[in-house]
């Protein structure tokens, strides 16, 4: 017997009835000969880890625009904290935790460059609009891999796809991610925020601190338990209805007095006008874009789809490479 299939036995008997199955996923757009050794989500698991989107997430904004301090965080250290919380989450539940980790690994892969400020500036621009859950999606079965994709399996790209408030994935696993998304990032930006001098855990109103906790590690300990608790031996995955309620409150809060804040956000309006005008550069020359991008356009992709998809796939410090290429003086240099 293979030991792929020797796997997915032991996910029948030992995974809980709600679990997504290996051995029932929808499939692959293409289909493929299975491994000999890993289940198809594991194998999708690491098809994220090691592409090339992933790995620029470590040069990519998460709140704070060019914080000055090794101890932020990037797109890459949420997208690791939201896989970690999920995976407690899932194994708690007897879940699959190849399935949760692949989703999470996956989530933001389609984050442009300086945070939601350079997603509201790519949306405002494109014409059908940009979001960067549906680029996450757009990047595993396009324009990874020099436009082949990475060929995933339905149920990761549900879980990417619909990780956001407002929409809701198709699996258990992926409704893990959804919540441990914001459970990641709720806390992890107070701890950010904290650093950063725009917020001190007692300017956190107490009724938010006296039902989650007044230290990061006191609200992840309860948001994780409080989940855990009220969804095992349930088909969702849901919370207390007061922990849930105090979780978005304290959200909310830190929309109100961080995501917004001048001293977090001061740098956003250069950033948004740093994009556009790239934007417009690639745009009106459109032989700069690299040969995958041209070769989209030939291939009937619309011209603004195809520039957001290259600016958007961008670190911070490569956007502001070219942006210094394209529009600062260059020094007057006499052979």
């Amino acid at each position: 017997m293979l030991i792929r299939e020797n796997m997915e036995l032991l996910e029948r008997t030992y995974l809980s009835p709600f679990a997504t199955l290996s051995e029932n996923s929808k499939g692959r757009d293409r289909e493929e000969p299975q491994c000999d050794i890993r289940p198809v989500f594991q194998r999708d698991r690491d098809r994220i880890l090691h592409c090339k989107s992933f790995r620029r997430l470590k040069h990519k904004t998460q709140v704070f625009l060019t914080p000055r301090g090794d101890h932020y965080r990037t797109r890459l250290t949420h997208t690791l904290e939201v896989s970690q919380n999920a995976r407690t989450i899932a194994k708690a539940l007897r879940l699959n935790e190849d399935l949760v980790e692949a989703i999470a690994l996956g989530h933001d892969l389609g984050h442009t460059p300086f945070g939601h400020a350079g997603e509201h500036m790519l949306n405002s621009l494109c014409e059908d609009g940009f979001k960067h859950n549906e680029q996450s999606v757009r990047i595993v079965e396009i324009l990874e891999k020099d436009g082949k994709g990475l060929n995933l399996t339905w149920e990761v790209r549900d879980g990417m796809l619909n990780h956001q408030t407002g929409l809701m994935p198709s699996t258990m696993e992926g409704k893990i991610v959804r919540l441990s998304d914001k459970i990641a990032y709720i806390n992890h930006d107070i701890d950010d925020a904290i650093r950063g001098k725009v917020l001190s855990e007692e300017g956190i109103p107490a009724e938010y601190r006296e039902i989650l906790g007044s230290t990061t590690r006191q609200r992840l300990n309860t948001l994780i338990h409080n989940i855990i608790t009220n969804s095992l031996g349930k088909n969702d995955i849901c919370m207390s209805e007061e922990v849930e309620q105090a979780m978005k409150s304290l959200r909310k809060f830190m929309f109100q007095n961080v995501y917004q804040n001048p001293v977090a956000k001061g740098e956003e309006e250069r950033a948004k006008d740093l994009l556009s005008r790239l934007f417009y550069y690639y745009n009106k020359n459109i032989d700069c874009l690299p040969e995958l991008y041209l070769r989209m356009l030939e291939e009937g992709e619309k011209r603004d789809r195809v520039v957001c998809d290259y600016i958007a796939g961008m670190t911070d410090r490569y956007a502001i490479a070219k942006f210094e290429e394209f529009f600062m003086p260059k020094a007057w240099q006499v052979n």
